[in-house]
């Protein structure tokens, strides 16, 4: 017994005959919804299905496979152990203990052979044990009087005058020690009222490290200076921003930092006036990410790599095959470019590599699904994929960049941002400061200390050693 093949009812042709018209019509009418209820409903499920796979991706994202950065992982999530043989080729950079300067010297000599004999041949040392301890830690407390009495000849009153130098409360060292402290160390006010009472007996109010605080900021305006005048003269700059709090309200923290020096400035916008209001006129090769304001530089321009590897490595772990095919491709090809910064290919290993992604490219840009995303992706960045391997100075990513935001990040996490505009002032200068003698392998108490005394003495610091080249 077959049914109609003019019917969508599946009733054998015999029964169907024998069957009323109006009641046919009404099964083929209720057969006709359902069958667009399942249409719709198939079609949910599709689309469920598709959020569904977005939101696991998501769920599994974290810094090693998108450009969210490391402060956002879960402590809850452990990390997945790496190969023994990758973790071989890193190697830790630690503090090696360092033989310092004596301030005093103590000779220790051996004592009679056991065999009794006192008399000992060819004295030398042999070993150096470094002790090490702080004297006993004492505020210096100058209490300046003065007097005043009157002339003899016309009687005005004369008074004596504070140095000006010496006109407040704190000198250079102390000062530098409280920025060192609340910049360089991010430490909050409390935290730094507390250190100085417990380890310098030293009471001082909020209110009086904060004017500590603005004098430094002042003190730093000549090596802010510096350092963006250096900044805009370098050749290749890496650009970054993250965001910023006033008040509660969103600020962006922009940084522009090469080989030599860090430059950051706060601004209220993530736009392109703000980026133009921190290169100026400056038009050198540019390493970014893939932001689009990047993306229209009129100049020479490397990606970002790394984001596109995080981006690929996110994509292999998905569940939908095509899509995990396509991520697991690209990064293997993305990973090899990279690669070539440090081991450049041959003429035939170029046009190998660059016909597998072209390809990869042309396959899965017109998919409507992530695949087809980050294939439209490495189109828009063609052309700046592999400046690496034409122009001197050009790294694969923007990890400089990244890595001088990082402190800013953290300490926006602990402090919640600035409350004032001479807030922003203090984060963009010390900031600036302690980037660039960390690329300098200087040491920022010493700077600290030598901007506050020419600040209190009303001369110039020390800048010859921002304004020089590295090296």
């Amino acid at each position: 017994m077959k049914s109609s093949l003019l019917s969508p009812i599946p009733i054998p042709e015999e029964i169907l005959a024998q069957t009323p018209k109006l009641v046919v019509e009404f099964i083929q009418a209720l057969m006709g919804e359902r069958e667009e209820e399942r249409g719709r409903l198939l079609a949910e499920i599709q689309g469920l299905r598709a959020r569904i796979e977005r939101l696991e991706a998501r769920l599994n994202q974290d810094s090693s496979n998108s450009n969210k950065p490391p402060s956002s992982d879960s402590p809850f999530k452990p990390k997945d152990a790496k190969p023994t043989a990758q973790k071989a080729k890193r190697k830790r950079k630690g503090i090696r203990q360092q033989c310092l300067r004596p301030t005093e010297i103590k000779e220790l000599f051996p004592d009679a052979c056991r065999c009794g004999c006192s008399k000992l041949l060819g004295l030398e040392p042999y070993y150096i044990h470094q002790f090490l301890e702080l004297p006993i830690i004492q505020l210096i407390v100058l209490h300046i009087i003065l007097y005043r009495g009157r002339c003899a000849q016309c009687g005005r009153t004369v008074k004596a005058l504070i140095p000006s130098s010496q006109r407040v409360g704190f000198g250079p060292n102390i000062s530098a020690l409280i920025a060192e402290l609340c910049g360089a160390h991010g430490d909050c006010r409390r935290g730094v009222q507390d250190f100085l009472l417990s380890v310098f007996g030293l009471p001082i109010s909020q209110g009086g490290i904060q004017k500590v605080i603005d004098r430094v900021t002042a003190a730093l305006k000549p090596h802010y200076d510096a350092i963006e005048a250096v900044a805009h003269a370098a050749p290749v700059n890496h650009v970054d921003e993250t965001s910023w709090r006033r008040k509660g309200k969103l600020r962006w923290l922009w940084v522009m930092t090469n080989a030599a020096v860090s430059y950051f400035m706060v601004h209220a916008e993530r736009s392109k006036a703000a980026f133009k209001l921190l290169i100026k006129d400056w038009a050198g090769i540019l390493v970014s990410d893939g932001y689009g304001v990047y993306r229209k530089w009129a100049g020479l321009r490397q990606t970002c790599l790394a984001h596109l590897i995080r981006e690929a490595e996110g994509l292999s772990g998905q569940k939908n095959a095509q899509v995990a095919r396509c991520g697991a491709w690209a990064l293997k090809e993305l990973r090899l470019l990279c690669h070539m910064a440090h081991a450049p290919p041959t003429q035939g290993e170029w046009s190998a590599f660059y016909a597998r992604l072209i390809r990869l490219i042309s396959k899965n840009e017109d998919r409507r699904d992530d695949a087809g995303k980050l294939a439209r992706h490495l189109r828009r960045e063609l052309e700046s994929l592999w400046l690496l391997l034409q122009e001197e100075g050009v790294g694969p990513t923007n990890n400089d960049a990244e890595r001088a935001l990082r402190f800013a990040v953290l300490w926006r996490k602990r402090s919640l941002g600035s409350v004032s505009e001479k807030g922003d002032r203090w984060v963009e200068r010390i900031l600036s400061l302690r980037q660039t003698c960390r690329i300098r392998g200087k040491q920022t108490y010493p700077v600290l200390v030598d901007a506050m005394s020419a600040f209190f003495r009303g001369g110039h610091p020390e800048l010859s050693w921002i304004q020089v080249a590295k090296g």
